[in-house]
């Protein structure tokens, strides 16, 4: 991809941003949902690249998101729509729930921003990719993007509308990535 000069951000250099942009750009519409999902993952992994205990920090004040909480609200995410929901899965969220509905993005335990213990990154990477792994197993596997199943919130929803709903989950997500990686370390990158 031709570089665009003079802007106050470029691509993110290395063969991990390459590979957000390998997807197709034409064809049938499950391989252009799929492959615009996994450009959004791979956008979410790179925000995060190369970052340990600075993964915890609330860089933008007075919001109390970080990069941990954005991994394990997407892990909670991934879980509920593909397991959950499509699959029909008896799967509770991983890291919220009725009496922590904010668990996800704050990891003290008790519903409050608090600091990660050592394990808190690697255990939500961990889950983060088992549920990719799960969601894209289950797409790949579905019959079509006419599968559905049924959702408390929205009712009967489709594969169709999961993938676009995704999509649109991590954009958000990745909007504020962007905003909390230039705060932790000044890295910015498209």
């Amino acid at each position: 991809m031709p570089a665009v000069t003079g802007r106050r951000v470029e691509l993110v250099p290395g063969q991990a941003s390459e590979r957000r942009f390998a997807g197709p750009a034409t064809g049938d519409e499950r391989s252009i949902l799929t492959g615009v999902l996994e450009a959004q993952r791979t956008t979410l992994e790179l925000k995060c690249a190369g970052l340990d205990g600075e993964l915890a920090l609330r860089a933008v004040e007075p919001s109390t998101l970080s990069l941990l909480g954005l991994v394990r609200h997407l892990a909670d995410v991934e879980r509920r729509w593909f397991r959950r929901v499509l699959a029909g899965q008896d799967a509770s969220a991983l890291f919220s729930s009725a009496a922590d509905p904010d668990g996800d993005f704050d990891f003290d335990g008790a519903g409050r921003p608090g600091p990660a213990t050592a394990g808190t990154a690697k255990e939500a990477w961990e889950a983060w990719h088992a549920e990719v792994a799960f969601a894209r197993e289950f797409t790949a596997a579905a019959p079509g993007l006419d599968a559905e199943g049924d959702d408390a919130w929205r009712g009967r929803v489709s594969l169709r509308w999961v993938l676009v709903h995704m999509i649109e989950e991590y954009a958000r997500h990745n909007g504020h990535a962007d905003l909390l990686r230039e705060r932790i370390d000044g890295t910015v990158g498209l």
